[in-house]
């Protein structure tokens, strides 16, 4: 039986699969695609995470797409609002006939004879196998693994006699009321857990090893509330797009320039929200700089103002132990509980977990170089969609997904029926994602490596990758253009 074929095949049905399916059928509308999603619904992360208080970590207006204007004023959106701006999105450009859920993509084999993919997905549904064919394959399922989070073991755990709960994994008849609560954690969802539940626990306890640098940021943003009533939005929307890139931009720069400058800022900044029995120095004091990990952003100063109201408090140690009624600190300091939440960080699985196959050799990614951010060298017609890491994930997918609309476009109309990224002659040494944090760090070893220069640097800037993605070359020393295999053999004979 002949596999089905299409013309682009899309993994992964979240922000960046939906994006990738809108930009193809605007573009590129000749174009046939499908799209292959391994759980039952739309929206990747924000169906996924369904703990109280989920919301984003970058203002809207950025992670929103730049096609479909997010049209509330409300700058950090809760879960259930992006799911379903995502979903509204997919209806409303029609791409939700397209997506075939429960699809777990295995492998993908590519054949230079036949220029083209044989993606092998798992039904979880039925445990059937699937097969189809493609032209191109895009892999839009981010880079962290869906099925379990970092989840690090702790002495004593079987003798807590109480809840502990993976964010991952929440449940939904949980009920925090009258509860004492411990959060192990001080990253975006610590941030976020502890506010949300304070008001209903008896009391919640932040406990981290390490402080983060936490900013707060206005929930609604002030622009775009007064440009809604001024402007259209699909005129305001840009104008509110383009400050906060600008000043996201900038904050970053300044950041990574003058890095005692901006920690000076933001303890200022943090000072003038806590009250005086919290100490900045052992809890809000973190010793690596700005963005050496991604500052944790609270709407309205939601954190702070927990702990002005004393329902939640923040301790900073190293843990001992489990016990029967919650956790000892090296310290000796006993935290009190009912439930701990472990909220420690995500486990990465680049490109949801599949293998890559050439000619019937697997592929190491950890060998290849990044090509722009978007591609790996040796593998053609291959892109993966992996957001910024110092600004908001949708402004990287749009480019990557023009961008790949951009190369089919010069493979058509140059007769090719393939593109090949080369690494760069001196060879590539850098890491793929410039982050202490603990979720990169762990899995650096498997991602592709990074060159010193453009194309195979990732910029982390979205003012240059403008130029790059949206203006630059399609045919640069990183890329190569192949013609189809008559073509080749014709060539290689004259």
């Amino acid at each position: 039986m002949v596999p089905e074929h299409v013309d682009v095949l899309i993994v992964g049905a979240g922000l960046s699969g939906i994006g990738a399916a809108c930009h193809l059928q605007e573009e590129l509308p000749g174009k046939s695609y499908a799209i292959l999603e391994s759980r039952s619904a739309i929206g990747g992360t924000w169906d996924l995470f369904r703990y109280p208080g989920i919301r984003s970590d970058s203002d809207m207006f950025t992670l929103g797409y730049a096609f479909r204007p997010w049209r509330d004023s409300t700058a950090i959106a809760g879960g259930e609002a992006i799911r379903h701006y995502i979903q509204d999105t997919a209806r409303d450009y029609g791409v939700e006939e397209r997506i075939r859920f429960h699809h777990r993509v295995v492998s993908a084999d590519w054949s230079t004879d036949e220029a083209r993919w044989t993606v092998t997905a798992r039904r979880s549904d039925t445990g059937r196998t699937v097969t189809l064919t493609c032209s191109w394959l895009t892999a839009c399922s981010g880079y962290y693994r869906y099925d379990e989070g970092f989840r690090p073991s702790f002495e004593g755990e079987a003798e807590f006699a109480g809840e502990v709960i993976h964010p991952q994994h929440w449940p939904e008849d949980f009920d925090a009321t009258g509860k004492r609560i411990v959060v192990i954690g001080s990253g975006a969802t610590a941030v976020t857990l502890v506010p949300s539940l304070a008001p209903d626990a008896e009391h919640v306890t932040m406990l981290q090893r390490t402080p983060s640098y936490v900013l707060s940021l206005p929930g609604r943003d002030p622009l775009a509330r007064w440009l809604r009533n001024k402007l259209p939005a699909t005129v305001a929307y840009p104008i509110v797009r383009w400050k906060n890139v600008l000043l996201s931009t900038a904050l970053y720069q300044f950041s990574r320039r003058r890095p005692a400058a901006a920690r000076k800022l933001i303890r200022r900044l943090t000072e003038k929200q806590l009250p005086s029995t919290i100490d900045v120095d052992t809890h809000f004091n973190p010793p690596y700089d700005p963005w050496d990990q991604r500052l944790c952003l609270v709407p309205d100063g939601d954190l702070f103002r927990s702990l002005r109201r004393g329902d939640a408090s923040i301790a900073t140690g190293r843990i001992a132990r489990f016990t029967e009624r919650g956790i000892e600190l090296e310290s000796g300091e006993h935290l009190d509980a009912d439930v701990i939440i472990t909220a420690t960080g995500l486990n990465l699985l680049p490109m949801g977990g599949m293998t890559l196959n050439l000619d019937g050799n697997p592929v190491d990614i950890s060998e290849t170089v990044s090509y722009k951010g978007m591609m790996v060298s040796g593998v053609p017609n291959f892109s993966m969609v992996i957001g910024y890491t110092n600004a908001s994930w949708t402004l990287k997918a749009d480019l990557v997904n023009r961008y790949v609309c951009r190369l089919i476009t010069h493979l058509d109309a140059g007769g090719y029926v393939s593109a090949t990224p080369v690494g760069p002659p001196e060879g590539a040494d850098q890491p793929f994602l410039d982050l202490a944090s603990g979720y990169v760090q762990r899995s650096l070893a498997s991602l592709p490596k990074q060159g010193r220069r453009t194309p195979w640097r990732l910029h982390q800037n979205y003012l240059r990758d403008v130029r790059m993605m949206r203006r630059g070359p399609l045919d640069d020393e990183g890329m190569t253009f192949q013609p189809p295999p008559a073509a080749r053999t014709e060539r290689a004979a004259a």
